[in-house]
């Protein structure tokens, strides 16, 4: 966030949101004195002051309107104290990172057989594994940011749950009945839904020379049928 925009005044990092002093302050008469938010019941004329505050989302106004304060309030005439892991934050925000791209065999809508191993994996991008690089800026402060996937837990509808530390292979025909580098094999029939939850490692550093990790999931989901076997007698 800018520390100060000429329309609304400077930020402060107490609400996220932008406070601008009454140029000149209302007269001590005023309504204003009497229903801003924070006013002392024992108020007298020259006590603090009454600003406009402005809180914005993605450039739009979210809320204005008066507010009281004994003494500025932090960020008043351009003394902003940045942490550098809100920072980080927003800088993870900002990568739009996501799920596992999921790619299945057999295909949804073709089911596969009971003992018969169902290939896994993610179809690797730099939002759905890494490595996703970002910055934000605020105050005199940089920081900086890589993400990367840890591993995938796949929980596979049946109970168990399978981990994997690499994106997994695409399965080919070629491949045969051959076990996955990323998959389950199923022992009974049914529909089975699956879900991927990534887990994100973001790692950071600031101008400041403060550094941090932050771990965030993001989840994906898909479904596989398994159909019984069935074996002929002939005579």
């Amino acid at each position: 966030m800018p520390c100060s925009v000429e329309k609304y005044g400077w930020f402060n990092p107490n609400d996220s949101c932008y406070w601008k002093a009454f140029d000149p302050q209302p007269p001590p008469d005023s309504y204003r004195w009497k229903t801003a938010p924070g006013i002392p019941k024992d108020w007298t004329p020259g006590q603090g002051a009454l600003y406009n505050r402005v809180c914005l989302a993605k450039g739009a106004e979210l809320m204005s309107g008066d507010i009281y304060s004994a003494a500025p309030p932090p960020g008043q005439g351009g003394t902003v104290v940045i942490d550098p892991a809100v920072l980080a934050q927003q800088v993870v925000e900002s990568m739009l990172l996501t799920g596992a791209d999921i790619g299945i065999a057999p295909k949804p809508g073709s089911p596969s057989l009971v003992g018969l191993p169902v290939w896994l994996w993610n179809t690797p991008k730099d939002t759905t594994w890494g490595p996703k690089s970002g910055s934000a800026s605020a105050g005199g402060v940089t920081v900086t940011a890589t993400a990367h996937v840890d591993r995938i837990l796949w929980t596979t509808g049946d109970g168990s749950t399978v981990t994997c530390t690499t994106p997994g292979k695409p399965y080919l025909p070629a491949y045969g009945t051959a076990r996955p580098e990323c998959g389950h094999t199923y022992t009974k029939p049914g529909r089975y839904a699956i879900n991927a939850t990534s887990k994100w490692v973001v790692d950071w550093t600031a101008t400041t020379g403060a550094s941090g990790r932050i771990n965030t999931d993001r989840t994906a989901a898909t479904a596989v049928a398994i159909a019984e076997a069935q074996s002929l007698n002939v005579r």
